[in-house]
């Protein structure tokens, strides 16, 4: 699906829990997990490997060993991912604030969908606050894990391999180093021989899609402790207590023994400087209670009262034409609420949306017009006390 409203429904769990669809790629994602290859899972032990290449001062590496790298430094590299059909090969970024001391090994990625600013921004500005002298342990970040896609500002990574698919990342991890395409190739590159050996813990930070808008909130399973401690260590309006699909990132390190969740920062494509604020207090706040820093922790989700949902009900366009939005993000809605008004070419009224159930709004279309099918309004509602309507979540 490539029109933008279908973009917005295939978002992970969060963008399409009404219409109860399973992509292909969350398909291939299931048949790679069952046929990962030896090497893949020997990838681990191989340590750091160095190409003997250095692009702009830093060194390009095919797999990383952290205990390899000198403490209480900063490292910059680049990571040797899947290559381009020129033979030319797609570089990831990765910087390592490695302690002074032993301790707990942090992951920080963004850029696995390639129209994600602010998790860039975000994990840059935590990058530059720490002093690897003063940690026990160490912070990794990958900013740019789907380099192609970063370089459109596309959701998908462009793959030439039958024509020209738009492939959707993160519904292929934990990837297949000998897969038959591509980005699941890169997707078993980055984190058999990256992201898996150097982390036991996780963060994989994204925004709404395209045309959407969406409160801070995290896509979290609240029923594993060290997952529920992290997520509730931010400053945030909203948790989707959810597993959502197969594929994610963060389910794939969670099935590998590695607590993560996916904290959601926004808008696309631009820089909120005000949401991103809040995301650098929480992953501070992640970092000290791990024991990588010491220092006294910032608001968490106590003081921003976050909203706790384990349910999601969209509100669904019945027919083309501009809308018009009648509900701001994280507002309360009632059960036969009215949330947006639809008008043609003409100005005349073709549909008026009412919320089927209780709730808050998790997330909005940006975008002025809608055909059949685009989500225009998530509700996320706690199923423990919500009322009115019948829903599916997966």
């Amino acid at each position: 699906m490539t029109d933008q409203g279908n973009e917005g429904l295939d978002r992970r769990s969060f963008m399409i829990a009404s219409v109860a669809t399973v992509g292909a790629a969350g398909l291939m994602a299931t048949t790679a997990s069952a046929q990962t290859s030896s090497s893949d899972a020997t990838a681990s032990a191989q340590g750091t490997i160095y190409t003997g290449d250095v692009i702009d001062g830093k060194r390009v590496i095919t797999s990383l060993d952290i205990a390899d790298l000198e403490p209480g430094k900063t490292h910059r590299l680049y990571f040797k991912g899947v290559q381009m059909p020129t033979g030319q090969t797609w570089y990831v970024s990765v910087m390592v604030a490695k302690g002074a001391a032993p301790g707990k090994r942090l992951g920080l990625m963004g850029g696995v969908h390639g129209d994600e600013m602010n998790p860039i921004h975000m994990i840059q500005t935590v990058m530059n606050q720490l002093d690897p002298a003063a940690m026990s342990g160490s912070v990794m970040a990958v900013f740019d894990v789907s380099r192609p896609a970063v370089e459109g500002m596309a959701r998908r990574w462009p793959n030439s391999g039958r024509g020209i698919d738009l492939i959707d990342i993160n519904r292929l991890f934990p990837g297949r180093e000998d897969g038959p395409d591509a980005p699941l190739r890169h997707a078993g590159l980055v984190f058999n021989r990256l992201l898996r050996p150097n982390l036991d813990y996780g963060l994989d930070f994204h925004t709404a899609a395209t045309g959407m808008d969406a409160t801070a909130f995290h896509l979290a399973r609240m029923d594993i402790p060290e997952v529920r401690a992290m997520a509730e260590l931010y400053p945030i309006e909203q948790i989707f207590d959810n597993k959502a699909e197969p594929g994610l990132l963060s389910n794939a390190l969670i099935d590998a023994g590695i607590p993560a969740l996916t904290p959601e920062i926004g808008l696309p494509r631009i820089f909120d400087h005000d949401m991103i604020a809040l995301f650098v207090e929480g992953t501070m706040n992640v970092i000290k209670h791990h024991g990588i820093l010491p220092g006294p922790m910032g608001r968490t989700g106590k003081d921003s009262n976050v909203f706790i949902a384990d349910g999601l009900f969209p509100v669904i366009a019945t027919h083309g034409g501009f809308i018009e939005l009648l509900v701001k993000l994280n507002q309360a809605v009632e059960i036969g609420q009215k949330v947006a008004i639809q008008r043609n070419t003409f100005g005349e009224v073709v549909a008026e949306y009412a919320a089927a159930r209780s709730g808050r709004v998790g997330a909005r279309r940006t975008d002025a017009t809608a055909e059949p099918g685009t989500p225009i309004i998530f509700l996320l509602f706690d199923s423990a006390s919500a009322i009115g309507g019948d829903v599916v979540v997966e």
